[in-house]
């Protein structure tokens, strides 16, 4: 739209201006939207964990998916709108899908650990969506701190995973979007969290929240660009359901937390091949099944350095790397990732 001038001074539309400002004040002042997920049912529960299935209404491939997403974010941004979401768009497309849903662990989970997550939790999960779909395989599909559970799982598993898929994944600790002075304290012992860890035992949805917002420097720009586009109707819903997310934190168990600060970002035993879970050493170089890694060009949590390392230690001879142009949150938010991981697995799915 032109926008008029008086000589190079532009002229305000007062009633679009108060209209902005209406949307503004209106949709910051008025409750969340509520999420309507794709048709679902219940497969399994452990705890506050729970197996979604969501069937295909017109099913094409014979290998369900299986979504593992972060520990530290609600599931649902997988499932956040009709029009941009992960698992509808998927199951449009012709594939079951299954989806884990972590959950927000409570103070009867602070001796939660990564061994407990990946074997107790995770791979059971696995187990109960090959039962239910009666597949032979499956492919597994994690964002983000899910992708590293996954690439774990899959590198010692007996299970049938025949297709890996890892977007926006932290595998290699050595270089990671934080504050210089935090990563050497971490790696130096002078930033410990065992003290904090063992203080609170479940790690409040605030701190992981403050945390989410500090690596991110505070951002200020999603409040300017509503601000922006307050005339623009399908920008602020969106918007609306990212903030929703954003502000929907889950807490975290301490032991588990402690566990990733002090073997992953401290010691960067995955990279190095010296993380054990429940007793097997997690090898990376022992997955050999087809894997698609991804990352965003504006991912702003997870560098493109923390994920490319693992191109090198996986040992499959059917592997591909893409760039895509998102940022980290983004590439869900809009339902994207869906169709930058479909045809890949279309031709690895029967």
């Amino acid at each position: 739209m032109a926008v008029k001038t008086l000589g190079n001074i532009p002229i305000l539309n007062l009633e679009t201006e108060r209209d902005r400002w209406n949307t503004v004040y209106k949709v910051l002042s008025e409750p969340k939207p509520d999420i309507v997920p794709t048709p679902r049912k219940v497969v399994w529960k452990k705890n506050k964990s729970v197996l979604w299935f969501h069937p295909a209404p017109e099913k094409k491939y014979d290998t369900p998916i299986f979504l593992v997403y972060s520990l530290l974010n609600q599931a649902y941004i997988l499932d956040i709108s009709e029009s941009g979401s992960v698992i509808g768009n998927l199951t449009k497309q012709g594939y079951d899908v299954y989806m884990f849903d972590w959950g927000s662990p409570g103070l009867e989970d602070k001796d939660l650990t990564f061994d407990n997550y990946i074997i107790d939790y995770l791979e059971v999960a696995v187990k109960r969506a090959l039962r239910h779909s009666r597949a032979k395989e499956v492919s597994m599909v994690g964002y983000c701190i899910g992708g590293l559970l996954s690439a774990i799982l899959t590198s010692f598993t007996d299970l049938p995973i025949k297709n890996l898929v890892l977007a926006a994944v932290p595998i290699d600790y050595s270089n990671i979007i934080m504050p210089d002075k935090w990563t050497k304290a971490i790696q130096k012992g002078t930033l410990n969290f065992d003290r904090f860890s063992d203080a609170y035992e479940v790690i409040p949805s605030e701190f992981l929240y403050a945390i989410f917002m500090a690596l991110q420097g505070f951002n200020v720009g999603p409040k300017i660009n509503l601000i922006t586009r307050a005339n623009d109707k399908e920008y602020v819903e969106k918007w609306r359901r990212m903030d929703k997310w954003m502000s929907d934190a889950v807490t975290f168990s301490g032991a588990c937390f402690k566990q990733m600060f002090n073997e992953l970002y401290k010691e960067n035993k995955l990279v190095k091949g010296e993380l054990k879970i429940g007793g097997y050493d997690v090898d990376l170089r022992k997955i050999n099944c087809s894997v698609l890694v991804l990352t965003s060009t504006r991912d702003e949590l997870v560098l493109e350095s923390q994920v490319l390392p693992i191109m090198d230690l996986i040992t499959s001879e059917d592997k591909t790397y893409q760039l895509v142009e998102a940022g980290h949150v983004s590439l869900c938010l809009t339902g994207q990732f869906a169709y930058e991981i479909a045809p890949w697995l279309s031709t690895r799915s029967n």
